[in-house]
């Protein structure tokens, strides 16, 4: 049983992949977003799910420190969405307030460079949102 995590951003897409016993997330790719074919976002995540036979989606929702949701939740809200229509696998939000402030503090204490670490926030934050969830389905 596979879960699939996702930090849906606007011009990436950070994607990480539980174990299969839904232990540990690991980061797996950055889906660099296509303003020209949006279609081709939705079609690379429905590749990873056939590919790792997920069961359930956990994307990421950006609220508002005070618990409202505005347009970067929305955003994230009508991807899930549209996502639905590609997949069968269930879909879940989950709040994913600060992951990426957290994974950026993590990779500047590695003494991760900043271009590198451009490279993988993404995929570092999509690790965090489906490692809270794991985390928070265990207990």
């Amino acid at each position: 049983m596979r879960i699939l995590g996702l930090d849906v951003g606007t011009k990436t897409i950070g994607v990480a992949l539980s174990d299969e016993l839904g232990w540990t997330a690991q980061g797996l790719e950055t889906v660099r977003r296509q303003e020209d074919e949006p279609e081709s976002d939705f079609e690379s995540v429905a590749r990873i799910v056939r590919e790792y036979e997920v069961e359930t989606i956990i994307v990421g929702l950006p609220k508002n420190m005070n618990g409202t949701i505005g347009p970067s939740g929305e955003s994230c809200q009508a991807f899930a969405d549209k996502l639905k229509e590609y997949v069968s696998s269930e879909i879940k939000m989950w709040d994913e307030r600060l992951t990426t402030v957290a994974a950026e503090r993590m990779l500047i204490s590695a003494d991760v460079s900043r271009k590198k670490r451009k490279k993988v926030i993404d995929k570092m934050a999509a690790v965090l949102i489906l490692q809270g969830y794991l985390d928070h389905k265990g207990n």
